[in-house]
């Protein structure tokens, strides 16, 4: 069993759960939550901060389950298990509604740029790497370097392409786990027009 979707999050709306070659399309909220537990989680739960600021969205969560507030208490204190199997199911949920709206991730270290445009069939891929020793480029003042020299002889270039792996929004998650934040892609654009223009 790989993926799980709430096609509509209404109390006692259809709720179709895809495993890799069953489809099961139910009415009930908790046969829905049930399927679940057997799913093991896809990515990583949600911080503590990262929950406490989608709480609204968590109350609707649990309400699509008709889990009431006080419901809720008695889960967390009698059961915690499944408690805790609740939040991984709504962070995945999360975290797929973000990964797939996702198009541009940078991840930028002290002497490298790696500017991603995550187009719907490939990762596009510009690098950049300084060679001098003496630069950061995570600092205001490496970087407003690098904006004055990017066409010196200390900067490298280098674009790629690769095609995603069976799961897109997993490779996305994977770029996120090694350092790369999500961007509105101003740098990606400007390299872009740079590299096509020399």
């Amino acid at each position: 069993m790989t993926q799980v979707y709430c096609l509509d999050g209404k109390h006692n709306s259809d709720y179709v759960i895809f495993f890799k070659s069953l489809k099961l399309t139910c009415k009930s909220p908790n046969i829905f939550v049930g399927a679940f537990y057997f799913c093991r989680m896809k990515y990583t739960r949600l911080t503590k901060e990262q929950l406490e600021e989608l709480h609204p969205e968590f109350i609707n969560f649990l309400a699509t389950q008709s889990i009431t507030g006080d419901e809720w208490d008695a889960i967390k204190r009698d059961k915690p298990k499944v408690a805790e199997e609740e939040l991984d199911v709504f962070s995945d949920l999360v975290w797929e509604g973000v990964l797939t709206k996702v198009s541009y991730l940078e991840n930028i270290s002290k002497d490298q740029m790696h500017l991603f445009y995550l187009t719907d069939k490939e990762m596009k891929l510009i690098s950049v790497k300084v060679m001098n020793p003496d630069l950061d480029l995570t600092t205001k003042i490496g970087f407003e370097w690098f904006k004055k020299n990017w066409q010196s002889d200390f900067v490298e270039y280098l674009t790629a392409s690769k095609a995603y792996t069976d799961d897109k929004n997993v490779d996305k998650f994977l770029l996120l786990q090694q350092g790369a934040v999500i961007t509105k892609g101003d740098l990606y654009k400007w390299f872009e027009k740079v590299i096509e223009t020399s």
